[in-house]
């Protein structure tokens, strides 16, 4: 587990990055060690995560056909979202080598994880709206997509710097791993009953 000071330093490294600034890759652990410590970044997003689910679990339980307590749900919002951050991420590591970005498979994946628990940060606030004030829907609908589109700008400029090769494979890595999230995503929900089609609400 990394320290506090270092966690301090790579969520700087993912900032500068986020701001188009190379050199914050440069404030990244690229070793071994770096790689695996970066999934700590999930730990780091925890408490934003939760919040999240907490909220999406009460407007989720006013369907009839998603079946199970609120804390069932919760738990299958953390799988869903936990797998829609690790999957998309293994699925490039067997593709990394024939894509011809092998030897930036490491940075990706270090700076693709701390720059994730800062996004989950960033979208706390419509979460916290749904939660306290579940009728202003209107407004946090509005919120959530300002911050998506900005959180999809960030992402672009920490995958372009990551994989390091120009604007063109950094635009091809960011879309194939925004797909592989949708996917992952759909499947997830699907295979949880957490699927649109699965909410009838509650007569």
């Amino acid at each position: 587990m990394p320290s506090a000071e270092n966690i301090q330093l790579y969520l700087t490294g993912a900032w500068r990055m986020m701001m188009g600034k190379p050199d914050g890759l440069r404030l990244l652990d690229l070793s071994a060690d770096g790689f695996w410590n970066s999934f700590f970044a999930i730990v780091v997003a925890l408490p934003a995560l939760v919040v999240g689910w907490v909220g999406t679990a009460n407007e989720l339980s006013q369907f009839a056909d998603v079946f199970g307590s609120k804390l069932s749900i919760v738990a299958r919002l953390a799988v869903i979202d936990l797998g829609t951050w690790v999957l998309p991420l293994i699925a490039l590591a067997a593709v990394a080598s024939r894509a011809g970005i092998g030897d930036r498979f490491v940075h990706f994946v270090v700076a693709s994880n701390w720059a994730s628990a800062l996004i989950v940060w960033i979208m706390l606030p419509p979460a916290l709206l749904g939660l306290f004030l579940p009728g202003a829907s209107e407004v946090m609908t509005l919120l959530s997509l300002a911050l998506f589109v900005l959180t999809m700008v960030l992402s672009w400029r920490v995958t372009n710097i990551a994989i390091g090769k120009g604007p063109a494979v950094g635009a091809a890595v960011f879309a194939g791993m925004f797909l592989a999230s949708l996917v992952v995503l759909f499947v997830l929900q699907g295979a949880l009953g957490l699927s649109a089609s699965a909410q009838v609400p509650v007569e």
